[in-house]
């Protein structure tokens, strides 16, 4: 009783100020905006991740609470009732930073003068499949998808690749749309990054937000190098103290024999477990991923992106995409660089973009004989 007490007394209009003009401010500026709205596209829309996604975007959680924004919901045709279902859940939560939903199963429609796609639908793999099975599938879409998105999207567009296998996916992408910048292609690995946070906070028992610059290496795949050797605990064993999370740790095999593995193949567990893939946690990795990239890392914190290699870091080859360290700022990355790798990084680093070359020269064998 007195906890309801306490927070009814909160409640009262005498502790509301509901006649102060400051909030009477503040409750302007969240509501509109002189911005004009981006055109996010999500394609699978109608499915489960895109299904916890996109609510977390129409709150603002993605680009702040004083963006508005026009969705652009991309779906295949046997889904579009399900799209249309959709999209009366969105109308019917009456989102005031969502200025227009357009939902189409034309990706020229979707496309059109996008400034962040979001390619979250890719061909599921199913029983009986092999990975070549897959990639050449997936090889066909992403090829027709690319070509449309460099003939409608911005130039500016920003494009994030979370449909498996994510990293050739975004490969294929970004080839099949030469006139969009490298750049501005991304494939997720920020779901790895979470989770490799995640069981790190839970080792040294602290709370997540205490865990800084964990690294993914590579693929988003069981062949990924989830990293704590640059990684530190803050405020750790006391406030204004920083330790690196190995020493906290202080168990190497705990690090490389469970942490390693269990990063690694923590999408399986989620399966075996829920009997589907991962959704609401893929959904908040593709917001904290575009959120940290468009509006800035916080200070002294780098993440982890599938980007494009150039060559030139870290002794991984040209012409993948991989995962590496990163700070961003104002819809720009730059590379972590200079970071020590030891012997063990070193072969894990090279086994994970060894699997990328494979899978590139897969997929583009497939398109140059089709």
């Amino acid at each position: 009783m007195e906890r309801v007490e306490v927070v009814l007394s909160h409640l009262s209009p005498n502790n509301l100020n509901v006649n102060n003009n400051n909030n009477n401010a503040i409750m302007t500026e969240n509501c509109s905006s002189n911005k004009a709205p981006k055109r996010i596209v999500v394609t699978g829309a109608a499915g489960q991740i895109a299904y916890s996604l996109l609510f977390q975007i129409a709150t603002g959680r993605m680009l702040g609470p004083d963006q508005p924004i026009i969705l652009h919901l991309l779906d295949i045709p046997p889904a579009e009732n399900a799209l249309n279902g959709v999209v009366m859940e969105l109308e019917d939560c009456a989102f005031e930073l969502v200025h227009d939903i357009v939902a189409t199963v034309d990706p020229k429609i979707a496309f059109k003068d996008a400034d962040l796609a979001i390619f979250v639908g890719a061909f599921p793999r199913r029983k009986g499949m092999l990975r070549k099975d897959l990639l050449e599938k997936n090889a066909s879409i992403f090829y027709t998808q690319g070509k449309i998105l460099n003939q409608y999207a911005k130039r500016s567009v920003k494009v994030l690749v979370v449909g498996n296998p994510a990293n050739t996916n975004c490969l294929i992408l970004m080839n099949s749309a030469p006139d969009i910048p490298k750049r501005n292609f991304s494939a997720l690995t920020r779901l790895d990054y979470n989770r490799a946070k995640a069981q790190v906070a839970e080792k040294c028992n602290v709370p997540v937000s205490k865990v800084h610059n964990v690294i993914i290496w590579g693929n988003h795949s069981s062949t990924q190098y989830p990293d704590v050797n640059h990684g530190f605990i803050s405020d750790f064993p006391s406030d204004g103290l920083n330790n690196s999370i190995k020493t906290v740790v202080n168990d190497i095999d705990w690090i490389q024999s469970t942490f390693i593995p269990k990063v690694q193949k923590r999408g399986a567990a989620i399966i075996a477990a829920r009997k589907l893939s991962s959704a609401a946690s893929a959904a908040n990795a593709i917001v904290c991923h575009c959120r940290d990239w468009l509006l800035g890392t916080a200070p002294g914190e780098f993440v982890s992106m599938g980007i494009y290699s150039d060559g030139s870091l870290y002794g991984i080859p040209e012409g993948i995409i991989y995962s590496f360290p990163v700070r961003c700022q104002a819809g720009s990355y730059s590379v972590v660089k200079d970071l020590p790798i030891d012997d063990f990084s070193r072969e894990k680093m090279d086994a994970t973009a060894q699997e990328l070359v494979d899978e590139k020269n897969t997929a583009f064998n497939f398109l140059s004989n089709n």
